[in-house]
């Protein structure tokens, strides 16, 4: 008799009414967050450290990167034995691929097509040569996934290695406790860099740049670039210049390594520059 009544009453409901519109709640699919992971490859160290922070722009398949407007614009991402977004985000839906475009280290305000950066002039301390590193990386195609999304980050700039050598007049303890100094001359320090693309432009005036002395090497961090023929490398010892004079084309990606031989006889320097370390290429020569 309970049914009964129930069916009646519904009844007399729905005839008393003009209009019933019956709203049906579906389930929103649910959002899945996206997380990143890196693949280093950095001027001096095997793995990001706590507190590096990288940008990250998230473009969703076929559009290309704009400067404003992607599906995720400049995300900072910091790292802590994981990365952690400033604020969290998601893939559009379950099925849209994107593409990922990530630089270190981040900046408020960026271009994408012309992101200025600095080198430092002095990197003689490890913080200022740390502090001259550029890294991009992109991963394109990547389907909505829970898991971490790998990006390869790789150096938007060159590795100049120092390395000195006694020659005649020299010995190796002698060197050794000299005073001595290095500086690579004539190259620019400002670059313009494309984030589609990690391609990096020097611009403004060249100047000199102080390397730091890593062991026996001196490591120092040149933006990409041609030199013109003139003093490229100074090596004071004892207050006596020895210089190195050539054209050199730095590259994105590459260490060139100078193996720079001292020798009093000539007052000056002979120079053997060894073999490119990831190009291949010689560089061989001799100054006075």
């Amino acid at each position: 008799m309970k049914k009964i009544f129930t069916l009646v009453a519904l009844a007399t409901a729905l005839i008393s009414c003009e209009s019933i519109t019956i709203e049906v709640s579906q389930p929103e699919e649910e959002k899945v967050p996206i997380n990143i992971s890196t693949t280093l490859t950095r001027a001096t160290d095997s793995a990001f450290e706590t507190g590096d922070k990288v940008g990250i722009f998230v473009v969703n398949e076929p559009n290309a990167l704009a400067t404003s407007g992607n599906h995720v614009d400049n995300m900072g991402f910091t790292y802590s034995t994981t990365w952690t977004p400033d604020t969290p985000i998601y893939w559009l839906d379950q099925t849209t691929k994107a593409d990922f475009y990530c630089y270190y280290p981040y900046a408020e305000g960026v271009s994408t097509t012309a992101h200025t950066f600095a080198t430092k002039a002095d990197q003689s301390t490890l913080e200022n040569y740390k502090a001259s590193e550029f890294l991009w990386g992109k991963t394109t195609g990547v389907a909505p996934t829970e898991e971490a999304v790998n990006i390869t980050t790789n150096h938007t700039f060159s590795n100049a290695l120092v390395i000195l050598k006694p020659g005649d007049g020299f010995t190796e303890a002698t060197l050794a406790a000299a005073t001595k100094s290095v500086k690579i001359c004539g190259v620019k320090t400002t670059a313009t860099i494309n984030l589609a693309t990690g391609a990096a432009t020097a611009t403004g005036n060249a100047t000199e740049v102080t390397p730091y002395l890593d062991g026996a090497q001196y490591r120092a961090l040149i933006v990409p670039q041609t030199t013109a023929e003139g003093a490229l490398v100074v090596v004071t010892v004892d207050g006596v210049d020895y210089t190195l004079t050539r054209a050199m084309t730095f590259k994105a990606n590459k260490q060139h390594k100078f193996t720079v031989t001292l020798n009093k006889v000539s007052n000056g320097v002979n120079v053997g520059i060894g073999g490119w370390e990831t190009d291949e290429e010689d560089y061989g020569g001799s100054a006075e």
